[in-house]
């Protein structure tokens, strides 16, 4: 009638992990039976993660007569119990083992005060009832409060209440037990029937079992009367089955009476396996294929009141039976802890958990539940307490500051609507706007002997690439997407090729020109528009070539970078070939060292407006820019990485801009007197010796 006792100690492992308790003290009797528990209970423990502090035994004794037995039981049982971490304490054993453990606290502290080293939970086996007798009566046991235990499976049953009210000392004539259980209860005498002589009033019938405080009697159904109960009605069912079984057999043989004196008790083992039928509290009793009764155990909370009385709160269930994910059944939120837990479930651990952020380290020389913690590597978080392991937040997540959680990365790239990309784009449209000014100045007064001078043509073409130049960091800025990938980085080589080009079809034009006018060279022929169409024309062609093979093997694509940055996606535009680009860049470098190389030795040449001399300084400054853009480009992520490009780009057109048209656009605009055929021959024949 009694459950299987598996599932007693699946239920504590389950109760154990449900709390988090892992580091847990263990009382057990002092016995074949305590020793049969703790093989069983051990291995399921480890299993489960969780480790036994303190293992010690208890003496089947409720009093010691000799002061060698105190000194023994406070240095073995009390000072583990009042030295240990461990807030758990589970027990199993009998009833007289929960009388043991009473008296040895009430000895080791009489007076329970809240003493620290008492603040424990009791889980108890459903072995063990807290009935106390004699000198016990008066203890203090405040320090039980909130024990949780297991016990039997039991039910209220009709009339049970009714039927101990009744109870009287005369009830059953000629049995003793009623009377004597009646004066040690309630502590009296009856006269002419006991020789008890220390009582201090004589019993008059008349008491109470309902007066009676829970530690001396319960006046509840609990889970051994429960299963006396049921096994009383099993053996009925069993009986009148074998009455049925044989009453129809003789009926057959021609015999009429059947004598149930007759049955030995094992012909009852058939019968009890079939039978199946529901007791008077509505549940239903039947016996698996092993004999064995199929409820499980209750679940109780153990609830103290001062006058020393108690009351038992069912929280929960282990039914191994059980359908519907019911096997195990708490319910936390009506389980009364002790006072001094204020009411939040205590911990019971080797040390403090691990804080979300930190892993565990196990200690060297310790039981595997005792552990450092350890702060997460950089790039790993721990969202819970007590992981063993740290985890990499996802590549498109990054770690917390304090490692606790993975935070989505915000896209990345240089927008129009930021303060840096706001001020890229109005330079660049500034700077264009400008550039526009310069090109209709330079339109406007075309036919001055500065303007044609310096090849209108070739001004123009240079003026209108510049242009493309300021405008060009406009396909660099916003979200990367297809189309600006595709056409950014052809489309600035380009462009800036053909800058180049212009420039270096102008200062090979002031050595030809030099060269030519020296008698007798065969240089004239060169000297006008198809030596300088020629130069921009071919230059730019080889450019346009080397970007469509570009595009057309490996273009570039809009990318996600989620490594570079840590808290960061980077979108932005794939080059599709590293190579490639650095072609386009190493052309594009080639030309102006050609440039400039060229306008440094022709600085000193005679030019009656020394442009020689400008293109040299603005040429020093473009190939400067470009040559700290290489490794600036390579050395940052993200949106540093365009701004720095559109940088240069803005830096190297702004050079060209200045240093090649600011002079000419001071003597178009602000000394125009300069601006006359007379001032240049005069100024020619100042030159030439």
């Amino acid at each position: 009638m009694v459950p299987n006792e598996t599932q007693q100690y699946i239920g504590i492992v389950r109760l154990l992990k449900h709390f988090g308790w892992t580091w847990v003290g263990l009382f057990v009797v002092n016995g074949d039976s305590g020793e049969h528990f703790l093989e069983v209970l051990e291995p399921l423990l480890s299993q489960n993660g969780i480790c036994l502090a303190v293992t010690k035994r208890i003496k089947k004794q409720s009093y010691w007569n000799r002061w060698e037995e105190v000194m023994d039981l406070i240095s073995n049982v009390f000072q583990p119990l009042a030295h240990s971490k461990a807030r758990a304490f589970v027990i199993y054993g009998e009833s007289m083992t929960a009388i043991s453990l009473i008296t040895q606290v009430a000895l080791a502290d009489f007076e329970y005060k809240e003493n620290a080293a008492l603040r424990k939970v009791w889980i108890t086996t459903a072995q063990i009832d807290f009935v106390l007798t004699g000198l016990q009566w008066g203890w203090d046991y405040q320090f039980l409060h909130g024990a949780i235990s297991f016990t039997i499976h039991s039910k209220e049953i009709p009339g049970f209440q009714t039927f101990l009210h009744d109870i009287k000392p005369d009830w059953t004539k000629g049995d003793g037990f009623c009377k004597e259980f009646w004066e040690q209860a309630f502590f009296c005498s009856f006269l002419n029937y006991s020789k008890k002589k220390n009582a201090y009033k004589v019993c008059s019938g008349q008491e109470r079992l309902e007066s009676l405080p829970a530690p001396i009697f319960e006046m509840h159904m609990l889970g051994h009367s429960y299963g006396i109960y049921n096994a009383v009605y099993a053996i009925g069912h069993a009986l009148h089955a074998i009455y049925t079984s044989r009453a129809k057999h003789r009926a057959v043989a021609g015999k009429k009476k059947v004598d149930l004196q007759e049955v030995q008790p094992w012909q009852l083992h058939l019968f009890l396996q079939g039978i199946s039928f529901n007791n008077s509290a509505g549940e239903t009793v039947s016996f698996n294929e092993k004999m064995e009764i199929g409820a499980g155990f209750d679940i109780t909370n153990l609830v103290t009141f001062p006058n020393r009385s108690f009351h038992r709160v069912k929280v929960g269930q282990v039914n191994r039976n059980a359908l519907g994910g019911e096997e195990f059944i708490i319910h936390e939120d009506i389980i009364e802890w002790q006072t001094s837990f204020n009411q939040s479930v205590p911990l019971s651990l080797c040390n403090d958990p691990c804080v979300p952020g930190y892993q565990k380290k196990k200690k060297e020389g310790k039981k595997f539940c005792c552990y450092d913690c350890m702060l997460c590597p950089e790039g790993k978080i721990s969202s819970q307490k007590d992981l063993d392991d740290c985890i990499k937040c996802p590549e498109d997540h990054y770690p917390s500051k304090v490692q606790d959680q993975c935070i989505p990365k915000e896209m990345s790239f240089l927008s129009f609507e930021e303060p840096l990309g706001i001020s890229l784009a109005s330079v660049a449209v500034s700077f264009a706007l400008i550039t526009v000014s310069v090109l209709g100045t330079f339109i406007k007064h075309r036919d001055t002997p500065i303007v044609k001078a310096n090849n209108r043509n070739i001004t123009y073409s240079l003026l209108t690439s510049l242009l493309l130049c300021f405008l060009c960091p406009l396909l660099f800025l916003g979200r990367p997407k297809e189309v600006t990938c595709f056409f950014q980085q052809s489309a600035f080589g380009i462009i800036f090729t053909v800058a180049v080009s212009c420039i270096l079809a102008k200062t090979i034009t002031v050595v030809v020109a030099f060269i030519a006018t020296k008698p007798g060279s065969k240089m004239r022929k060169w000297v006008g528009k198809r030596l300088t169409n020629c130069i921009v024309l071919s230059c730019s062609i080889v450019q346009m070539c080397i970007c469509a093979v570009w595009l057309g093997i490996t273009p570039p694509f809009p990318d996600i970078d989620t490594k570079s940055m840590a808290e960061e996606i980077i979108v932005e535009c794939n080059e599709g070939s590293v190579t490639m680009f650095y072609i386009v860049l190493g052309y594009m470098g080639l030309l102006s060292l050609i440039s400039l190389t060229v306008a440094f030795f022709a600085r000193k040449l005679p030019d009656s407006f020394n442009e020689a001399k400008f293109i040299t300084f603005s040429m020093l400054i473009f190939c400067s820019v470009w040559v700290s853009f290489v490794p600036s480009y390579q050395s940052t992520n993200g949106k540093c990485t365009v701004a720095v490009e559109i940088f240069s780009i803005l830096a190297s057109s702004a050079a060209l801009l200045a240093c090649v048209f600011s002079p000419k656009c001071y003597i178009i605009v602000l000394r125009p007197e300069l601006n006359k055929r007379e001032q240049l021959i005069r100024r020619k024949k100042e030159i030439v010796p």
